[in-house]
């Protein structure tokens, strides 16, 4: 194969992959801003605040490296529902249900059925892990937006990369005798055959 026409051919498909990896990279932000903005917009409509810094709430041990960080603002990002349901709601449903599972507390809830303490501790409980199970998606989705941002920026440089070495082959393209062939002592090994 002649020299010329490898070198176009590889030149050509690193510009081709230089074009599709902007596209990738102009998607993933897309999403990546997609998800920030609905996962901001849809926390801040609920209207949920970490405690005050010194509150009570914030001196316990399992509560306070995890939610100090975040005392008295508005919980916006994935982060924060993060941190909000697993050391702040799950801490407080962990301490009323004495350890025990929403499964568990509904068994014993239907094993006594006239227990309305009992009963009222069940829903509560469904409550408490419903609010932490939809702050979990809201962590999940922030993640993925997250991730889509690394994935952009590394699609954005490697499509910087693959232009700048598309375009040097190019220029390189212009010295590259006409009758060069890519591997010549393997061309002239080979026997022809008329």
């Amino acid at each position: 194969m002649r020299r010329k026409t490898f070198d176009a051919l590889l030149t050509s498909a690193g510009f081709v992959l230089a074009i599709v990896l902007v596209a990738a990279g102009g998607l993933l932000l897309w999403a990546h801003n997609f998800v920030d903005n609905q996962v901001q917009s849809q926390l801040a409509a609920q209207q949920i605040f970490f405690p005050k810094a010194g509150s009570e709430s914030l001196n316990d041990p399992a509560v306070k490296p995890y939610l100090s960080q975040y005392a008295g603002q508005q919980l916006v990002t994935g982060a924060q529902a993060e941190a909000y349901a697993n050391h702040f709601i799950a801490v407080h449903i962990n301490e009323m249900a004495g350890g025990k599972t929403y499964s568990q507390l509904s068994a014993e809830s239907l094993a006594n059925p006239n227990d309305a303490k009992l009963a009222g501790q069940v829903q509560t409980v469904f409550r408490g892990e419903t609010l932490r199970g939809l702050l979990l998606n809201a962590y999940a989705f922030g993640k993925m937006g997250e991730i889509a941002l690394i994935a952009a920026i590394a699609a954005l440089a490697a499509a910087g990369l693959l232009l700048v070495m598309s375009l040097l082959g190019y220029a390189h393209l212009r010295r590259v005798p006409a009758d060069a062939e890519v591997m010549p002592k393997l061309t002239a090994a080979v026997p022809h055959t008329a």
